[in-house]
Order: C-alpha cells, then sequence, then structure tokens
C-alpha cells in the first residue's frame, strides 16, 4: 500500500479510537455537574453518591481520553508535514490555545474535584466540576476551530508556497463553526444522556438502589430530550449551510447526480459511482429541494454538474468524493437520531404518567440504545471528513499533496499496527473498568426517608 493510504488508515484509526471517549467526556462531565449541583442545593445526600458514582465513571473516560488524544497532535508534523508546513501558521493557533487553555483548565480543576471532596466548601467543589464542563467544551471548540479552517478556509493569504494569517478573529469567527461547534457539543450531550439513561435502566431492571437511579434517570432523561431535539435543529441548518459551501459533500450525501428543481430525495439507491448514476433508487419528489430550502422548489445541483465547475475551477482531476460510504453514513447517522428522538419522546411520556418503571421493555431498550448516539457521532463525521475529499484544506490543498514525502510505507504501517494493538488493549480496559463499576453500583446503598424527589427539586426539572 501506498504511504498516503496508510497514513489515511493511520490517523482514522487513532482518531476512531480517541472519539470513543470525546463525546462522552463532553456531556458526562455537564450531567456531574448537574447532579452535585443538586446536591448543594438541597443537601440530599443521595446526590453526593450519584455525583461520585457517575463521576468514576467520568474519570475513567476522561482518562483514556487524554491517553489516545496525545498522539493525535504528533500526526501532523509525522505523517502530515507537508501540511503542516502549508497551513501550520494557522492550524497550529487554536491547538496551541486549545492546550494552554483549555485542557489545562479541565485537568487543573480535575485534580481539584478529586482531591477536594469533604476538603473544599461544597460550593467551591461543585464550582470545580463546572469548570472541568466548561473546560471540557472550550477544548472542543478550539479543536472545531481549526478543523472548521480544513472546511471552510478564512483570515489567510497565499504567500511562498504557504497559507499565513491575516485575521485572527476571522478564524475564530468562521461561519462553519457556528454549525459545527453546537452540533458536535450537542452530540456529545446526547451521547452523556444516553449513558446515564442506560446505567439507571439497567438498575431500575434490577431494583438496585432504586431512588438514586430514579433521580439520575430523571436528570439525564430531561437533559437528553432538550440535546436530542436541539442536535436535530442544529443538524438541519448545518445541512442547509453545507449545501451553499459544499454543494459536493451534500450531493454525495443524497446520491444527488443530476441537478434538478424541484430535486427529489433518495430514501434508499444503489450507487454506480463508476458510470455516475444509481442502478436503483427509491425516491421522494421534492423533499431534497425542501430539505435544502424549506421550500418544496429549489434547485440542487448535482454530482456532475459540479465536477465540471471544479475541474473549471481547479484543474483536471475526480473531485467527487466517495458516494456510496457517504450516502450510507448519512443515513445511519440520521436513523440514530430519529430513533434517540422516538425514544425520548416515549419515555418522558411514560415518566410523567408514572407508568415508565411498569414498562421493562423501554427501560431494556434504553440499556440497549447507549451504543446509538456514538453510531450517530461516528457516521456524522465520517460523512464530514470523508465528504471533504479529495481536499485536505478545502480549495487550497489536496490529500495527496499533504502527505510527509520522507515516511516510507514500511514506517506507517509498523506504527498502524503498533498503535492499533495498544488502542485496542486501552479499549478492552476501558470497557472492563466501565462495565465492573457500572455493575458494582455506588460504593454504598443510600438510605433515604422518601421514594419521591422534594417539590424543591422537581422544582428544579419540571
Amino acid at each position: 500500500m501506498s504511504e498516503l493510504l496508510l497514513a489515511r488508515w493511520q490517523f482514522g484509526v487513532t482518531s476512531l479510537y480517541h472519539f470513543i471517549f470525546v463525546p462522552l467526556t463532553l456531556g458526562l462531565s455537564v450531567l456531574v455537574a448537574i447532579m452535585e449541583t443538586m446536591y448543594v442545593r438541597t443537601g440530599n445526600e443521595t446526590y453526593k453518591k450519584m455525583t461520585q458514582f457517575f463521576g468514576k465513571l467520568f474519570l475513567i473516560n476522561f482518562a483514556m481520553g487524554v491517553v489516545t488524544g496525545i498522539v493525535q497532535e504528533f500526526h501532523f508534523g509525522m505523517n502530515w508535514s507537508e501540511y503542516s508546513r502549508f497551513v501550520g501558521d494557522i492550524f497550529g493557533a487554536p491547538l496551541a490555545i486549545e492546550a494552554l487553555l483549555a485542557f489545562f483548565l479541565e485537568s487543573t480543576f480535575l485534580g481539584i474535584w478529586v482531591f477536594g471532596w469533604d476538603k473544599l466548601p461544597k460550593k467551591v467543589h461543585a464550582l470545580s466540576i463546572w469548570m472541568v464542563a466548561i473546560g471540557s467544551n472550550l477544548s472542543a471548540l478550539w479543536i472545531l476551530i481549526a478543523n472548521s479552517f480544513m472546511q471552510e478556509p478564512v483570515g489567510y493569504v497565499l504567500r511562498n508556497g504557504r497559507a499565513e494569517m491575516t485575521d485572527f478573529f476571522a478564524l475564530i469567527t468562521n461561519p462553519h463553526v457556528f454549525y459545527q461547534f453546537p452540533h458536535t457539543v450537542l452530540g456529545g450531550f446526547c451521547t452523556g444522556a444516553f449513558f446515564v439513561l442506560g446505567i439507571s435502566a439497567y438498575h431500575l431492571l434490577r431494583k438496585n438502589q432504586v431512588d438514586l437511579f430514579r433521580r439520575s434517570f430523571n436528570i439525564a432523561l430531561v437533559f437528553g430530550f432538550i440535546s436530542v431535539l436541539l442536535v436535530t435543529t442544529v443538524g438541519h441548518t448545518q445541512g442547509q449551510y453545507l449545501v451553499k459551501t459544499q454543494p459536493m459533500k451534500m450531493a454525495a450525501a443524497e446520491a444527488h447526480w443530476e441537478t434538478a428543481d424541484p430535486a427529489p430525495f433518495n430514501v434508499l439507491a444503489v450507487v454506480d459511482e463508476a458510470n455516475q448514476k444509481n442502478s436503483f433508487e427509491i425516491s421522494v419528489p421534492g423533499v431534497l429541494s425542501f430539505m435544502s430550502y424549506n421550500s418544496f422548489s429549489g434547485e440542487v445541483k448535482g454530482l456532475r454538474d459540479l465536477q465540471i465547475e471544479a475541474e473549471a475551477q481547479y484543474g483536471p482531476g475526480n473531485y467527487i468524493p466517495p458516494v456510496t460510504s457517504i450516502f450510507w453514513s448519512f443515513r445511519i447517522m440520521v436513523a440514530a437520531g430519529g430513533w434517540m428522538v422516538l425514544i425520548t419522546m416515549l419515555t418522558l411520556y411514560l415518566w410523567k404518567t408514572g407508568k415508565l418503571e411498569g414498562t421493562p421493555l423501554v427501560l431494556k431498550a434504553l440499556l440497549w440504545s447507549i451504543p446509538v448516539p456514538y453510531l450517530a457521532n461516528f457516521t456524522g463525521w465520517y460523512m464530514a471528513e470523508v465528504g471533504r475529499q479529495p481536499w485536505m484544506v478545502y480549495g487550497l490543498q489536496k490529500v495527496e499533496n499533504a502527505v510527509s514525502p520522507a515516511v516510507s510505507a514500511g514506517e506507517i504501517l509498523t506504527t498502524l499496527i503498533g498503535f492499533t494493538v495498544i488502542y485496542g488493549l486501552l479499549a478492552v480496559a476501558d470497557f472492563y473498568l466501565l462495565v465492573k463499576f457500572i455493575k458494582q453500583g455506588p460504593d454504598e446503598p443510600v438510605t433515604v426517608g422518601a421514594q419521591k424527589p422534594s417539590p424543591k427539586e422537581v422544582s428544579l426539572w419540571t
């Protein structure tokens, strides 16, 4: 295999491993902070045990995220040195800020939170976990600012064969960030919510510490329901934005070959990329135009015309990304999002009517739904990154021109195998520890006088 293909595989494998832990960190940090806030507000020891239990799971996930994330930045200098040479002046700035500001913020206050139990005042200790949550999500912001430049370059000038920053404010206010950041963070919130919902459902099914897990379930349900509705709304607006800024990506996501007005939506399709057509498709007239413009009329350009335009602008070459995989990744993401909307709406209805714990099928469905937001996150990011192909930096540098010229295929293959084995072992260890502590539950049973939340607690969530 070529150096380019191996370098792409290595970055893809390590990124996938790392991204197993990122969304849960974003969402669970906020949920743990909410739980401790409930403890401070009510003085109920149940919330303290709840915070410590889910906080332990958060720490395991956070540690794995740090270990797998450190490697990511080394890729740019080792396998992608031409990319670093071309945009290092721009790309390095938000990554440096992420490490020096956001990561140090979350790491410092995480240490205070871990070792500050029963030593710091309750409000100060609760503030520390909120700072962890803020730091975690600020880390995502700066990383997405860097990624958004790759998707939509702004605030730069080409000089001496390099892209150099001319406007830092334009970089951090890149319009792409305002769609990508909330969509990513809300995806993390959904991940955290379904994680807590599934674990709480597991213990409710087994009648383990029912009062504690009933409360954690309620918190996650409200948090998750809001997050799911918001992430689908933001995702829709992001798709409409990409129709304007990256029409090739969106046309590939719909296997839309021919320009049409109104444009049909392909529910299912058998894609023939070699002949640039669909061998079979089930389509609904006008729906793609509606998805793109909120109107059943409106021209949506097809892949063939977009290819012609790209060749006229950038020169000869194939500018159509892998249509089949993008088409199906988009549908898997949408299906996962649809499932999360339906299951949270049903659960919310059963919770409000007092029928939830008498419906074990729904609780089991929530337990088995823990992987669903992960699936949505993975397929969504696959579409975002693979849909940008063949560009490393959209319109400026192709992937084939970004790879390091001095690294051999054998060297990349050796490290790829090494990373895969090591990360695989880490993933097994993470899964083992999480399952072990989830089944074990909180360290000590909490005795409370009432099974239902107090009016003060209910007022916080209704």
